[in-house]
């Protein structure tokens, strides 16, 4: 049976995820079988397992660190936001339905049988699994009947390390205040701490380090640096969504829509030098670009609806009729169409005429796609010819059905008119061939010459993971850490 180390956090987005692939990785790179594990994920970043089953990005991005397969196992609990108030729950990678916040939180001690299925089952296959929380453990209206942080500690007897962010400030606060508020066999099963995400020299904290031992009682498991590397994110917080992107030759905008989903469709032309990245969401930010993309939505109608209200609808139009190329996944491809319809309430409901820039009609049904997809763009014309007869692979994920009569864009789906272009594959322009014919093009129709190289997002990631292993590992003591797993004692100070 595995050993297992829990990371718990301050806040949301204090650096869980990328500490637990980074961990994932460095077990993986001392000779240990390792696996990541949270028990109840909220994301509308998802992603499709080989067996067709939905969980978490950040699970799958953890799983390519343990140099596994990602599976539900995994991520047995996956809540995907329709609503402020509501979610598509999905259990052990399936689309149980969908719960309004208040019913969720009466049932969701059902779902326990169903978590620990999957955590004895990787554990029983694995030498460690590294345990990711979610928020903070300490909100004090919900822990009653916690199964993401300290109530799945306890169920799986996982010693924890609590992790703060000092870059968003009072760190002090965040950890000392969290344990104050743990109950005291709780605050036993906090081994040590780890303050993320420091800027400038580390050795100017090392009083830092003494009042947080002195006031926790507890070991400081290290003072992890600002990492410089580009791992995809899956949370809503994510700074990569508001950070201010350095000019480049080629600008490339993203709409930001309100219920955004995998947004890391775009990473890859973060990779290419030259190339800005934006996303907005205002029509006085779009400028002109020398590329839209409208990413996947899990509201797509009522996101069509915002669009509209927002201004941004107009101008999308406007610059697909001056020639800007326009390229829309999964919900994008939908609102590119004509019309939208949810007659099931399979997200938010209703009916909305689309941007017409695709022939395209979308009617949501009640079952969900869910599929690992490969394939070929077909005989393109016009500013997407670059691509065609190229290979990709990437999965879908999506309820509506759209019947397109627009031109085929792939032999899998999708159309193309013009200058625009859609459909449901999430990833398709992840690869070194796809993404950098397309780069070479936007480069060449400004009269520029594209001297980059063109890198496959896979071996890119990877070479980003062992980055983020190798600062961490110097980061944080990992003797302390070992102890930690196999001893579960709280080591001397």
């Amino acid at each position: 049976m595995a050993k297992s180390i829990m990371l718990q956090g301050t806040m949301s987005n204090v650096g869980k995820s990328f500490l637990t692939a980074a961990l994932c990785r460095i077990f993986r790179q001392d000779g240990y079988r390792v696996a990541p594990f949270k028990s109840q994920n909220m994301a509308l970043n998802s992603y499709i397992t080989p067996e067709g089953d939905e969980i978490g990005r950040a699970q799958a991005l953890q799983a390519e660190a343990a140099g596994i397969e990602p599976s539900a196992l995994m991520n047995p609990v996956l809540l995907k936001p329709t609503t402020d108030v509501g979610s598509q729950v999905i259990v052990n990678g399936r689309v149980m339905g969908n719960m309004r916040a208040a019913e969720y939180f009466r049932r969701k001690k059902e779902l326990i049988p169903h978590i620990m299925k999957a955590y004895e089952t990787l554990a029983a296959e694995n030498d460690i699994i590294v345990i990711e929380g979610a928020g903070s453990p300490v909100e004090l209206n919900l822990k009653a009947d916690d199964i993401v942080n300290m109530g799945l500690a306890k169920l799986t007897s996982s010693p924890v390390l609590l992790v703060g962010d000092i870059d968003r400030g009072g760190v002090f606060a965040q950890l000392i205040g969290t344990l104050s508020l743990l109950e005291p066999d709780e605050q036993e099963m906090v081994k040590g701490l780890i303050v993320n995400r420091f800027r400038g020299d580390i050795s100017l904290f090392s009083d830092g380090i003494s009042i947080l031992e002195e006031r926790s009682g507890k070991s400081v498991a290290g003072v992890v640096p600002y990492i410089y590397a580009d791992i995809e994110d899956e949370d809503s917080l994510s700074d990569k969504l508001s950070a201010e992107s350095a000019p480049g030759l080629i600008d490339i905008v993203v709409i930001r829509l309100p219920k955004i989903s995998n947004y890391t469709d775009v990473d890859v032309f973060r990779q290419y030098e030259g190339v800005a990245l934006r996303f907005v969401k205002s029509a006085a930010a779009l400028g002109r670009p020398d590329m839209v993309i409208i990413p996947g939505t899990k509201s797509t109608v009522s996101d069509m609806e915002w669009l509209r209200q927002s201004g941004l609808a107009e101008r999308i139009k406007a610059l697909a009729a001056e020639g800007v190329p326009v390229f829309g996944i999964c919900g994008g491809y939908q609102i590119m169409g004509s019309r939208i319809s949810d007659p099931y309430n399979c997200e938010s409901g209703g009916s909305t005429a689309g941007l017409g820039l695709l022939k395209g009609e979308t009617v949501f049904t009640q079952d969900k796609k869910q599929t690992r997809t490969s394939g070929r763009f077909c005989d393109i014309h016009g500013i997407f010819s670059c691509l065609s007869g190229l290979p990709f692979t990437g999965y879908e994920i999506h309820m509506g059905r759209t019947e397109d009569c627009g031109e085929p864009l792939t032999d899998c789906g999708g159309s193309f008119s013009g200058n625009c272009a859609g459909c449901y594959v999430h990833g398709i322009f992840d690869s070194a061939e796809v993404s950098g014919k397309l780069v070479k093009n936007l480069f060449e129709r400004k009269g520029l010459a594209f001297t980059g190289m063109s890198v496959s997002r896979r071996e890119y990631r990877e070479k980003q993971l062992d980055i983020l292993a190798s600062a961490v590992r110097e980061s944080l003591d990992m003797e302390m850490i070992y102890r930690i797993v196999f001893d579960g004692a709280i080591p001397e100070r």
